[in-house]
């Protein structure tokens, strides 16, 4: 899930054409032309970076224990002796300057006012290793589907064992934020990893973009949640018109956000829902998530006391804009916490626009207790014991009291994982993609055992 307070880690790289001229005309002149890779210095942690640069002096940055793919890149200089660049609309005003030596650039990268070594060879940068991660030849079929939510069509993949079925399924819900349906995070793409182990237990499982992202149409900023979990209802129906799915045995499996859409979804009398899986979803209000997480990862990072108490105050204001409707309001008190931030630090305004939305109204003001206090089906809800984004000291103890009534209610917290069930030292978000698993294997057996055992496959 992602904080209201813009906080990027930023990395950028040069983005220029260098050409020199030479006495010798048999002597190609000294160009960056083509791809390079290198890591930032930055203390105790190197972070590897590629840049790929264009014939018509154009580049692009990689970023993969961040995410970033192809980033542009702006400000080029392709002077001689003097390469330099900058990565837009990031806060810090991110850039490099350095030299063609040697078949190697050589500078500095420099942000917020502080500088650390940067050298580039060439080579493309190879991605981070994702053991886990799914590479065909896969023991099953994989199908690119589509199908209609009200106006817009939702774009997915459908993953189903061999056979005729019919077969239990599975629709997953991503976490908040513009996701796709593999739900890429730093390089990691845990739905891809858990249709998988799903799809090899002997269950069919979707797995869709969100709108605005890939092959789904809508905007994700203009959607609310009954708008996200009609799309989830319309998974289930497009499963359920299928021949080998079988319609008694449609469940849902929803991650941070995707957690509080599932049981929203199950909870409604005609949803006919099988089973609903939690991965790390909030069973307070949105409004005590964001301030709760931004308390825990300020921390983590060593904020002084009266920084995290400044934050959580502009957060307990704004959140009670959004939650009286007052969607322009917030949008201007954001505006103008962000403008007395120091100059460095201010985030993108359209950065800043984009939690105020009514999509972010629907996260902010959104109560889960009633729709888990409805569900009447098996439920498994399980934490990462060092989460700061949903903690589970916050979330655990509420979500055994409001599944009471659930016939089959199972609420577990994993030690040592993060938000992503990944094993971790320290929980941070800047962390999971320095992080090679993926998702904890005993994550999997744990959560794969619990389902097998409540809704038997084929």
């Amino acid at each position: 899930m992602r904080t209201a307070r813009v906080i990027i880690t930023v990395l950028s790289v040069v983005a220029a054409l260098v050409a020199g001229c030479s006495q010798d005309t048999d002597s190609p002149a000294p160009t960056v032309q083509g791809s390079w890779h290198g890591d930032i210095e930055v203390p105790g942690r190197p972070i590897p970076v590629g840049v790929t640069f264009a014939e018509d002096g154009s580049a692009t940055i990689d970023i993969p224990m961040q995410g970033v793919r192809a980033a542009p890149l702006k400000d080029v200089r392709t002077e001689p002796d003097r390469v330099e660049f900058t990565m837009p609309d990031v806060p810090g005003d991110p850039g490099f300057r350095g030299t063609l030596e040697n078949d190697r650039l050589t500078g500095d990268w420099a942000q917020s006012g502080e500088t650390v070594p940067l050298t580039l060879q060439r080579g493309a940068i190879e991605g981070p290793a994702r053991p886990q991660d799914p590479e065909p030849p896969f023991p099953y079929r994989s199908e690119d589907v589509t199908y209609r939510s009200g106006d817009i069509t939702i774009a997915g993949t459908l993953t189903e064992p061999e056979g005729t079925g019919p077969f239990p399924a599975i629709v997953m819900i991503t976490g908040s934020g513009p996701q796709d349906r593999d739900e890429e995070i730093m390089g990691h793409r845990p739905f891809r990893l858990l249709a998988d182990t799903f799809t090899r237990a002997g269950y069919a499982v979707l797995r869709t973009d969100d709108r605005g992202v890939g092959g789904t149409g809508g905007t994700l900023d203009e959607a609310t949640y009954p708008d996200l979990a009609a799309d989830a209802a319309a998974g289930i129906d497009f499963l359920r018109d299928r021949a080998e799915i079988d319609p008694d045995k449609v469940g849902l499996f929803g991650h941070s956000e995707g957690g509080y859409l599932a049981p929203l979804v199950a909870s409604q009398p005609d949803s006919n829902v099988a089973f609903a899986i939690l991965m790390a979803g909030p069973a307070v209000s949105g409004a005590d998530v964001l301030i709760e997480q931004n308390k825990v990862i300020m921390s983590s990072a060593g904020a002084p006391q009266e920084e995290i108490d400044a934050q959580v105050d502009y957060l307990t204001r704004w959140s009670a804009l959004l939650e009286a409707g007052d969607i322009d309001g917030a949008k201007a008190f954001s505006r103008q916490h962000n403008d007395s931030q120091p100059e460095g630090e201010r985030a993108p305004q359209e950065a800043v626009d984009t939690f105020n939305t009514p999509y972010m109204t629907s996260f902010v003001t959104y109560d889960p207790k009633p729709a888990l206090e409805a569900l009447r089906v098996p439920v498994l809800a399980f934490f990462g014991g060092k989460d700061q984004q949903v903690p589970a000291t916050q979330s655990e103890q509420p979500m055994r009291e409001y599944l009471a009534g659930a016939p089959e209610a199972t609420v577990h917290t994993f030690p040592g994982v993060n938000h992503l069930m990944q094993p971790t030292e320290t929980g941070k978000p800047s962390e999971y993609g320095t992080i090679e698993t993926t998702i904890d294997p005993a994550v999997l057996t744990y959560v794969t055992d619990w389902l097998t055992e409540r809704v038997p496959p084929r």
